[in-house]
């Protein structure tokens, strides 16, 4: 019933069905402009001689510090399998093993004593060899609380897990690229994320995709410089080869828009701002971003905007505030009318790895703004100072073993660099104009819901 009020009934039923999706119009339209995006993605960067890099799924850091991983482990019980809730150590099975051990060694001196021939005694070592591995893999066996092994201070035993540690699915390829940036110059990796956020909306996905470059020799302004290059080479390149679909998507725009206005597929309740206007055709619209130049304004220029602008939202403004998605697409839809680029955040509301600015305050970071969708891109200048870069770990509480390899790049000879991270997913809405981020990849994963 949740998924139901979400779509149109043609539309619930498509989500449910979800091997059916290609069958539908306008979604394969939709699915043409991802594919289109896709190869576009790889031309722009592979022209501009960056080096794509196979960054890993499987991880053992929190890039963004976030901590809305998934956790992966080998330690959890199979689904079938009744749970005791507690194991102990299995005592009496240890002491049996080792009175076997006894015995086969003394079996050895025994026939060692009595001179017999090698093949013999090779037979007796052999079992006593055994009988000691198997008294080694009973003392390995954990106290199990709940099915899972204990320490003696009572948390998971990681160090029986797959790899010894704890490990997630990557939440960005990032710091991983980093490493290929110090060697390689421009780099850039492009492949599956995932995010443990348990979120509703139409933005937020469990499983998206990003496109992550990182540049090297290279500081804030080249940074913003490739973004807005990259976001106008997607734009033209579906212009030039996908005007059909982006026609056929208006004409389902359109056909929304009037079911909207007869209160056939609009929520109630539902801002005017949150659909998509039926005035701002994909063709129109995207023409309109591939060839305009980017606005530039500073964090703390963005929040004076919106204090002075005299609009109310529903969140309050003021300096140090993580800005809200209406607060950026205010910015983008109403003060410039364009994609505009907001850069030098507080520091407190951004990651560790990006570069202090001088004022001790801000950052060097920088997020693209979009009409309808809000923030695109979120990038910055990467912390190159390695005692700047323990000292942002330390304070964010982090730790700092976790994180010694990546600082390590640092203290074995470094250059500035730069790079930014770009969600697929909010690209493709952008370009269609798609309401719904679960509606332009193939077999959304969101929170509750079935999965194939």
């Amino acid at each position: 019933a949740a998924v139901q009020k979400q779509y149109p009934c043609f539309m619930w039923y498509l989500c449910l069905e979800r091997g059916l999706t290609q069958k539908a119009f306008q979604l394969s339209s939709v699915f043409r402009v991802r594919n289109a995006l896709a190869y576009a993605t790889h031309v722009f960067f592979q022209e501009r001689n960056f080096s794509y890099i196979h960054t890993p799924i499987i991880t053992s850091s929190d890039c963004e510090g976030a901590g809305e991983m998934f956790q992966l482990s080998t330690l959890l019980p199979a689904p079938d399998k009744t749970v005791v809730p507690i194991q102990e150590k299995p005592v009496e099975e240890i002491a049996a093993a080792n009175e076997k051990v006894t015995q086969a060694g003394a079996a050895v001196r025994d026939l060692k004593e009595k001179k017999a021939s090698k093949s013999e005694i090779k037979a007796a070592v052999e079992a006593l060899n055994a009988c000691k591995a198997e008294v080694a893999k009973l003392e390995k066996q954990p106290r199990l609380v709940g099915g899972l092994p204990q320490t003696d201070d009572q948390h998971v035993d990681y160090s029986q897990d797959f790899f010894s540690c704890p490990a997630y699915l990557t939440v960005s390829g990032q710091l991983q690229v980093e490493t290929f940036c110090q060697a390689m110059s421009n780099v850039y990796t492009f492949g599956p994320t995932f995010r443990a956020e348990d979120s509703h909306t139409s933005r937020h996905l469990a499983e998206f995709w990003m496109i992550e470059p990182e540049i090297a020799f290279a500081d804030l302004e080249d940074n913003m410089r490739l973004a807005e290059d990259y976001v106008k080479f997607c734009c033209h390149w579906v212009l030039e080869r996908n005007m059909a679909d982006l026609k056929a998507i208006d004409k389902y725009h359109e056909f929304a828009a009037k079911q909207a206005k007869k209160g056939g597929s609009k929520k109630k309740g539902q801002k005017a701002t949150e659909t998509r206007k039926a005035d701002e055709p994909a063709v129109e619209r995207v023409t309109k971003v591939a060839n305009a130049d980017f606005q530039r304004i500073t964090y703390t220029d963005a929040i004076e905007v919106l204090k002075a602008c005299g609009k109310k939202f529903d969140n309050p403004v003021e300096w140090g505030i993580d800005l809200a998605s209406e607060h950026e697409r205010y910015l983008a839809e109403e003060h410039f009318k364009l994609p505009t680029i907001i850069y030098n955040y507080p520091k407190d509301i951004k990651a560790f790895y990006m570069r202090m600015n001088e004022d001790g305050k801000t950052v060097a970071a920088m997020d693209l703004v979009c009409p309808q969708i809000g923030e695109l891109i979120g990038g910055s200048q990467r912390e190159e100072r390695p005692e700047k870069l323990l000292e942002r770990i330390t304070e964010l509480g982090l730790k700092e073993e976790d994180f010694s390899w990546y600082l390590d790049l640092r203290r074995f000879g470094t250059a500035i660099h730069s790079g930014f991270g770009l969600g697929f997913e909010r690209l493709i809405l952008f370009v269609t104009g798609m309401e719904n981020i679960r509606d332009v990849i193939p077999f959304p994963r969101v929170p509750g819901a079935h999965i194939i």
